[in-house]
């Protein structure tokens, strides 16, 4: 893995323009050099001016989850897992939550991540949310009809954009989703978040 490559792929989201609709610039993490990738759908309104994903209320409630199951903090989280997203940059407002990216826009954003996916060669892959599970699982797994308890708390074996890899799924943190919260997600989501720490590509990146 070469760290100047990364830069170089990270310049080329930061200088992106190619989707008109979208409302923010584009947001990457940490230069991380990990085999750990955990994928969210896309940034928030605040995640721009922040410079960072999951810089908001979903964020705290995701690195909760791990300080509670796993003992690693924010900023430990930051530096040993490489944070993509399936769109870099805010979609927008739609009703009470965020506008999902549409499929062009998925579409032009993946030559990002097939870049990042065929450097880093991640193990273990966390998709995060319906939008990045769905990414990277594919509809032979979990199609339109589909359920977060039909995938949450297993662990998968996934060829996503070529490479094939471990992955173990997360519902979204958002205050506006109520499936961590209650059952089975509640019981589901401690069981991934076991699986997680657990997995050798984790407790090799957290040391």
């Amino acid at each position: 893995m070469s760290l100047t490559r990364l830069l170089a792929i990270q310049k080329g989201i930061k200088s992106c323009r190619d989707c008109p609709n979208m409302v923010g610039g584009p947001v990457h993490g940490a230069p991380v050099l990990s085999r750990v990738f955990l994928l969210g759908q896309a940034p928030g309104i605040h995640e721009e001016g922040r410079g960072k994903p999951f810089a908001h209320t979903a964020g705290k409630t995701l690195f909760k989850w791990f300080e509670e199951t796993g003992g690693v903090d924010e900023e430990h989280f930051r530096a040993h897992v490489y944070m993509a997203a399936v769109a870099r940059c805010f979609p927008g407002k739609a009703g009470s939550g965020d506008r999902l990216p549409d499929a062009k826009e998925i579409e032009r954003c993946r030559r990002h991540l097939a870049q990042e996916v065929a450097l880093l060669k991640p193990e273990l892959i966390l998709p995060v949310g319906k939008l990045a599970i769905a990414q990277v699982l594919g509809p032979d797994i979990y199609g339109s009809k589909a359920k977060l308890e039909d995938v949450i708390g297993k662990k998968f074996v996934a060829a996503f954009l070529e490479h094939e890899a471990d992955v173990i799924c997360l519902p979204h943190p958002s205050g506006l989703s109520a499936w961590p919260k209650i059952e089975p997600g509640k019981t589901l989501l401690r069981k991934a978040l076991r699986m997680i720490v657990k997995h050798p590509a984790w407790i090799e990146e957290m040391g």
